[in-house]
C-alpha cells in the first residue's frame, strides 16, 4: 500500500477516541475496505480465495462481499444467522491484516477450514485435525505477544468441531499444530533416513535439519501456516477461533500407499467445519447472556 492510498483511506475518519483503535475510527478498514455491517459476526477462515467459492456453495444461497487482493469474502445463512466466509491468503501476514479488519467491525467467531501435513505415524493422507494450539514458529504473532504466549484454540470451537466431526464421521484426531511461515525452508523431503530440505538446491540452515522432528517430539500432528496467527490473535482481542484441517499429505514428504480423492476430501473438512459453526451459533442461543457453553450436568 502507498502512503497516498494510506492517506487517503485515513480520511474516512467518522469521529476521534483516543481510547480506540484505528480501525474503530474508520468508515472503512484500510485494506479490505468493509464497513461495520458487511459481514456476519462468524466467519469461516480459509487460505485459498478459490475455496471461498466452494465452501459458501455448501452453505447454500451466497452473496459476494468484496474480492481485493488475496481476500476474498462472501455472506450466506446458517439457520437464520448470517455467516460470512472469507481467504486469509498464504501465512500470517495476510491472516492478521484480515483478522484485525474483521476483529474492528464486530466479527467474533472464526473457523479455519484449511490443508495441512499431517505429522507422526498415526496420521494419514485424509484424515482431518482439529487443532487444540498451535506452535507458534511464525513471524508474524511475534510483533503481538511474547515469544512464550500461548496459542490456543477457544475450548468451544474444539468442543464443536469434535462434535461436528464425529456427527459426519471419518477420521480425525485432536492437538497441536506447528506453524510456521517458510512453506519451502521449513518442509523436508525423506530419503532413505535422511531429511532434506525442499528449498531451491537443497539451501537448509544445518542448525534447522531437524526442526520438523523436534516439532514432530513435541507432538505436533500436522504442520501448516495459519493457525498460529488466527488463535493468537482471537486470544489477543477476546475473540473466539478454532480451526480444522484435512491432512492433504504428510511430511516429511515420502511416496505412501493412501492415495486420496482430495475433492471429495476438502468437501468433507468443510462440511464438520459447518456442522461446528451451526453448533457454536446453537450453543449461543442456548447460554444467552452468559460468558461460556458448558455441556449439560448429568
Amino acid at each position: 500500500m502507498t502512503v497516498r492510498s494510506l492517506s487517503a483511506n485515513l480520511a474516512r475518519v467518522i469521529d476521534i477516541d483516543p481510547y480506540a483503535g484505528i480501525g474503530h475510527l474508520m468508515q472503512e478498514q484500510l485494506i479490505t475496505r468493509l464497513k461495520k455491517g458487511d459481514t456476519g459476526k462468524y466467519v469461516f477462515l480459509c487460505g485459498e480465495p478459490e475455496r471461498v467459492d466452494r465452501i459458501a456453495d455448501l452453505l447454500g444461497k451466497s452473496t459476494p462481499v468484496t474480492s481485493i487482493r488475496e481476500f476474498n469474502i462472501r455472506n450466506a445463512d446458517i439457520d437464520g444467522t448470517q455467516v460470512t466466509v472469507a481467504s486469509t491468503g498464504v501465512g500470517g501476514p495476510s491472516t492478521a491484516v484480515l483478522m484485525e479488519e474483521l476483529a474492528n467491525i464486530g466479527c467474533h467467531t472464526f473457523i479455519r477450514v484449511g490443508t495441512s501435513g499431517g505429522m507422526g505415524p498415526d496420521v494419514q493422507k485424509g484424515d482431518f485435525v482439529i487443532s487444540s494450539a498451535a506452535i507458534r514458529e511464525d513471524g508474524t504473532t511475534p510483533g503481538y505477544a511474547w515469544p512464550t504466549f500461548p496459542a490456543v484454540a477457544h475450548h468451544e470451537a474444539i468442543l464443536a468441531l469434535i462434535a461436528g466431526a464425529r456427527k459426519q464421521g471419518g477420521r480425525f484426531h485432536v492437538g497441536v499444530t506447528y506453524s510456521v511461515d517458510s512453506f519451502y525452508a521449513e518442509n523436508k523431503i525423506l530419503e532413505g533416513d535422511e531429511l532434506t530440505s525442499m528449498s531451491h538446491r537443497g539451501y537448509q540452515l544445518p542448525s534447522r535439519k531437524n526442526r520438523l522432528r523436534d516439532a514432530e517430539a513435541m507432538g505436533a500432528l500436522h504442520i501448516e501456516m495459519e493457525n498460529s496467527t488466527i488463535l493468537t490473535l482471537a486470544t489477543l482481542f477476546g475473540l473466539r477461533a478454532g480451526s480444522i484441517c484435512t491432512v492433504s499429505d504428510v511430511v516429511p514428504w515420502h511416496p505412501t500407499e493412501e492415495i486420496i480423492n482430495f475433492e471429495e476430501n476438502i468437501a468433507e473438512c468443510i462440511r464438520v467445519g459447518i456442522e461446528g459453526m451451526r453448533i457454536l451459533i446453537g450453543w449461543d442461543r442456548e447460554k444467552g447472556d452468559q460468558p461460556f457453553w458448558t455441556p449439560p450436568t448429568p
